[in-house]
């Protein structure tokens, strides 16, 4: 049977271990698993475009576990009362191709994207770094906040979005944060200025330029999160051209994200060479870094190996009997007989749940 993970026990999972210290696994997981990267069968995930939005699978192997992940993204979706981003993932093992592990990942998109951006951001912003500029408060807002407060000290937020009410909704789900100040601002350009990390998670599908060349300042590492998907960028080119920018895996960004629209010579590092010190992180005080983060299947790896640890250490999740098992595995027909002593009638619901 396959561990089933709903919402309500992610969100248990992480009340258990605290925002901070799941922020901090699941820092430990990806790190680890980028730091071997050669052991993976990677490809760019599989999209499927349309006039509203994406959906997208995220597949990847290390030879003893496959996972993958099914993921949308619809600008949209907020005036339908739906999440604009939706995932659930698998794990399995590759020995026998058992499906070991069906999870949510909509929430733990989320904390995985925030721990990946803080994880970079380590490596890449400048030490002592206490103010962060945020553009864009939308759902994935306060997993970024969090993350750059718990793990890189940030005390400072610096708040802007086109939308009034996705600040006020982060203000007040955070406001009892200790230690962190946040600051609403009345521009990007407000927000940014003298900033030493500058996060941008906007949602629009759409070619924008929410940060130009005369806003960055010597010294400022910039977490550009929401160019993710042909046609949809953030940065405006001057920004890309004055700096070092690192990817996650260099074939699908050069397709997603913000460097799309630079040219295929444009030079990159990715993490993990920084994460396995083949190159270095920041170099120097005054320079300008990029984190161009478009979300790679490694993370959902290592997120749904923390998942299913954690849930197993406290004894959380269902059982789904997603695979048939006839007596003889042979004979899958058998199992459209009638029901006989030997073989169980079927429940009520479509799926048979046991609490773990």
């Amino acid at each position: 049977m396959t561990l089933l993970l709903t919402p309500g026990d992610v969100a248990h999972i992480v009340r258990t271990q605290g925002i901070a210290g799941a922020l901090r696994q699941l820092v430990r997981y990806v790190k680890r698993d980028f730091r071997r990267w050669g052991a993976f069968d990677k490809s760019a995930r599989l999209a499927a475009h349309s006039p509203t939005g994406v959906i997208e699978l995220m597949p990847i192997s290390d030879g003893a576990q496959y996972s993958f992940k099914y993921v949308n993204g619809h600008p949209g979706n907020t005036q339908l009362g739906l999440p604009t981003v939706m995932a659930f993932g698998v794990l399995a093992d590759v020995a026998t191709g058992a499906p070991e592990l069906l999870s949510e990942l909509t929430l733990t998109t989320a904390l995985r994207t925030a721990a990946t951006s803080a994880l970079a951001a380590q490596q890449l912003a400048r030490p002592g770094s206490r103010t962060m500029a945020l553009i864009g408060n939308g759902a994935q807002a306060e997993f970024q906040a969090l993350a750059f407060h718990h793990l890189l000290g940030i005390d400072e937020i610096r708040l802007f979005d086109i939308d009034d009410e996705a600040t006020a909704k982060l203000l007040r789900n955070l406001r009892h944060v200790s230690g962190l100040k946040l600051r609403p601002c009345d521009s990007t350009a407000h927000a940014v200025r003298a900033a030493d990390i500058v996060t941008t998670v906007t949602a629009d599908k759409t070619r924008a330029a929410i940060l130009t060349g005369d806003m960055i300042e010597p010294g400022m590492h910039i977490n550009a999160v929401g160019g993710d998907c042909p046609g949809k960028t953030e940065l405006h080119p001057d920004v890309l051209r004055m700096a070092r920018v690192v990817v996650e895996y260099e074939p699908q960004t050069r397709i997603e994200g913000d460097i799309q629209q630079m040219p295929a010579d444009f030079a990159v590092t990715e993490l993990w060479q920084v994460l396995d010190g083949r190159a270095p992180g920041r170099r120097h005080p005054h320079e300008v870094t990029v984190f161009d983060s478009v979300g790679f299947a490694l993370e959902d790896f290592s997120a749904l190996r923390w998942l299913r640890e954690s849930a197993l250490a406290l004894g959380l999740g269902g059982r789904a009997d997603l695979v048939p098992t006839p007596e003889d595995p042979k004979d899958l027909f058998a199992m459209l007989q009638a029901p006989t002593a030997h073989r169980a009638a079927p429940t009520q619901a479509p799926a048979t749940l046991q609490s773990a």
